[in-house]
């Protein structure tokens, strides 16, 4: 059996004695989106940012490509090919679309920014614009563009419809899909449930930093409990 591109096993992580994760696991096969769901304050973001590198450890592991990256800093686990589109959006306001993007890039450089803005046509009409300028939407898809043009193999997508109107939620959702068929792989962190559950292979429920149910998406679907919880009570 393959092994997955991220496999988090037992992981906990406290912020300073109060522990946040208690005993986390899950897996990312390739070329999947792997939903989390849950309401807020229950552990999905510290998830997130311990895989990224941003929160460290106190027990278990996370492994990429079979490496091990717990205690890894930030930046080395962007390299071997894991980026993050963070919630809130935080992009850099006061610079143009374009500085923003090639920033993203790094070392890699400007070699992705064609393909990028293929997927993002809107972004190749601003890039003058300053980021700060733009719609609630056009903010969203900077994000996640700024995060795909080191060509992760993984993508990490923090809340990406939040505040965000249904039309364009719609269209954040179209661009998920799109991004998994140019074969990155896909760990999203969502209180839309409805959505989330729409385009996910596979999702798993948190609650008070535990993963209280996990599976394919379509069987999380029809769970009455999922339904009750996130989808106000209908399975459809």
């Amino acid at each position: 059996m393959t092994a997955p591109l991220l496999a988090i096993e037992n992981l906990h992580v406290a912020m300073g004695p109060q522990e946040i994760l208690h005993g986390v696991s899950l897996s990312v096969p390739e070329g999947s989106i792997v939903a989390v769901l849950g309401s807020n304050g229950v552990g999905k973001t510290t998830l997130m940012r311990a895989v990224s590198g941003i929160y460290r450890a106190r027990q278990g592991s996370i492994a990429f490509r079979g490496q091990p990256i717990a205690n890894l800093p930030a930046h080395r686990i962007v390299q071997l090919g894991l980026s993050q589109a963070p919630e809130g959006r935080q992009i850099f306001s006061n610079m143009s679309v374009r500085e923003n993007l090639v920033l993203g890039g790094g070392e890699v450089g400007l070699g992705e920014l064609d393909r990028v803005l293929g997927m993002f046509p809107v972004l190749s009409e601003r890039m003058k614009q300053n980021a700060g300028s733009l719609s609630g939407g056009e903010q969203q898809m900077l994000c996640i563009a700024r995060a795909l043009m080191r060509r992760p193999a993984l993508l990490l997508l923090d809340e990406p419809s939040l505040g965000l109107a249904p039309k364009i939620v719609a269209q954040i959702f179209d661009l998920v899909r799109r991004i998994r068929s140019e074969g990155v792989s896909i760990l999203l962190v969502e209180q839309n449930a409805r959505a989330a559950l729409r385009i996910a292979d596979f999702a798993a429920v948190m609650e008070d930093g535990r993963i209280a149910l996990s599976g394919p998406a379509e069987q999380l679907r029809d769970d009455p409990r999922i339904a009750e919880a996130y989808l106000g009570g209908h399975t459809h």
